[in-house]
């Protein structure tokens, strides 16, 4: 019964999609990030039919880079094989490159001009690819260090803009058609040069240092085409929607993202997120990649024998995760910044002290999530199924700390999406779209018709992020749709 009636649901969710979304905007793409296609002929061929069963359309892999050989690309061969039978199958393959030592760029002047020429041998060894993700969570002291200079300051994400900017133009020197993804945020940091442990920057404060850099620098070229955020949960025991405090940013927080952007790029030669209300002509605009999301599980004892290693991590159990991601997908594709979101893992990493927050365990047994997704994708839910998301950049953003006259719309802060629940492998059960939050439409009736996003920007200058020592003036922003700003003062660092 349970099984008739979750096809039964998917049904209506497919004809609700293909009828409520609007056939100009692009699908959200829904795939992995994983690198088990490396590891052998056999297991490569494996994972790609499991991607193929489930409706996935793109893999990321990554390509570690050894300032010790630095015209060498390690693992080319295995690399090559993972590459070739992912294109035989019409999976995307977006190929990540980052330093395997986290002062690989700061101990040498020259490691890197070293780098950007490694990206374009990348790039004329394997010319079927044409997304390449440059760095990987630089405000994060196991990526790169220092993350912070001897008086406190952000070192780590403005020392990676030169990074960046240089990798950009390198690629471009290649193939103009390449796509130069920045950075592979991670969703959370510290902000504090004196913590004991997990040195970080969070990654609102670090598009806002990456700003900083780009703008002294006076380049008028871009420096990334598109950004990638790593938007894990605070814990795996967090709903979807819970999201973080600013100035860190998960799924719910992409607002934060787009303003960040806003405040560090506005009136440069980089290209910014789209807003609501832009003339509709052709225009560059930003998109944002999730390149890595996963909520990890605890292993069921029949597959306990495939792990290594003892947990050492909060958990959530399979079938609250498969409800997550089915709910992740229609969510992020009503969000046109929203290109790409990808699971990491597909497949769990054995040792249990890494990450198991794949649709298949380690021993490939599939997990709730496994049937959840496939039944999302298959019933047309990466097409927006309501209501897209309408974001216009801040003066003052609007913070969930916020208040507001009416408590039921304090009570209200989230958007309501196809609710999913888990039940045994391959099984799902639908429930109707909501309508938005109160918060939400309260902020639609706030903008009002016709007003112009480009006229609004030229008349406000970037924000200058206000420390957070006093919650009461955190420049949050917990939905993609934002109530007008009044008139005031800009915020100062």
């Amino acid at each position: 019964m349970r099984v008739r009636t979750a096809a039964k649901l998917t049904f209506l969710c497919a004809l609700v999609a293909l009828t409520a979304a609007p056939a100009a905007f692009a699908d959200l793409a829904v795939g992995a990030a994983d690198d088990h296609p490396k590891s052998s002929p056999e297991i490569a061929d494996r994972f790609y039919d499991a991607m193929a069963d489930v409706g996935l359309t793109e893999n990321r892999i990554t390509l570690i880079w050894d300032p010790a050989r630095p015209t060498t690309i390690v693992d080319r061969d295995s690399i090559a094989h993972a590459i070739d039978a992912a294109t035989a199958r019409g999976v995307h393959v977006t190929l990540a490159l980052y330093a395997g030592r986290a002062r690989a760029f700061t101990d040498s002047p020259s490691a890197p001009g070293a780098f950007a020429h490694y990206t374009q041998l990348v790039a004329r060894e394997f010319p079927q690819v044409k997304d390449f993700i440059i760095g990987n969570e630089p405000n994060k002291a196991l990526f790169w260090q220092p993350q912070f200079n001897a008086n406190g300051t952000g070192a780590a994400c403005a020392a990676f803009e030169s990074l960046l900017a240089a990798s950009y133009d390198s690629l471009k020197a290649v193939d103009r058609d390449i796509t130069v993804i920045a950075g592979g945020l991670g969703a959370r940091g510290t902000d504090n040069a004196r913590a004991a442990g997990n040195l970080s920057i969070s990654p609102v404060r670090c598009l806002r240092d990456i700003g900083r850099a780009y703008r002294a620098s006076r380049r008028t070229r871009p420096i990334m085409d598109e950004l990638s955020l790593h938007a894990y949960p605070n814990s795996s025991s967090d709903a979807l929607e819970t999201g973080y405090p600013w100035p860190n940013a998960g799924v719910p927080n992409l607002a934060r993202i787009k303003q960040a952007a806003w405040d560090a790029f506005y009136g440069t030669g980089q290209p910014t997120f789209e807003e609501a209300g832009m003339p509709r002509i052709p225009t560059r605009t930003l998109k944002l990649r999730l390149n890595e999301v996963g909520w990890q599980v605890s292993i069921p004892p029949g597959s306990r024998s495939a792990y290594t290693g003892r947990e050492t991590v909060v958990t959530t159990d399979e079938g609250n995760q498969a409800a997550i991601y089915g709910n992740m997908i229609p969510l992020l594709a009503c969000d046109p910044a929203v290109k790409s979101v990808l699971i990491f893992n597909l497949v769990d990493e054995r040792d249990l002290g890494r990450w198991q927050s794949g649709l298949l365990r380690a021993d490939w047994t599939r997990r709730p999530s496994y049937g959840i997704v496939k039944g999302a994708i298959s019933a047309g839910l990466t097409r927006c199924p309501g209501r897209r998301v309408a974001w216009r950049h801040e003066y003052r953003p609007v913070g969930v700390h916020l208040s507001f006259s009416a408590g039921a719309r304090a009570r209200s802060t989230r958007n309501k999406v196809w609710g999913f629940v888990a039940g045994s492998d391959e099984s799902a059960h639908g429930a109707g779209p909501g309508g938005g939050s109160q918060v939400e439409r309260e902020a639609r009736r706030g903008l009002g018709p016709g007003r112009d996003a480009a006229a609004e920007a030229a008349r406000t200058g970037p924000l200058r992020l206000r420390s957070t020592s006093r919650r009461r003036d955190e420049p949050g922003a917990e939905g993609d749709v934002r109530r007008p700003c009044v008139r005031g003062r800009p915020l100062t660092a």
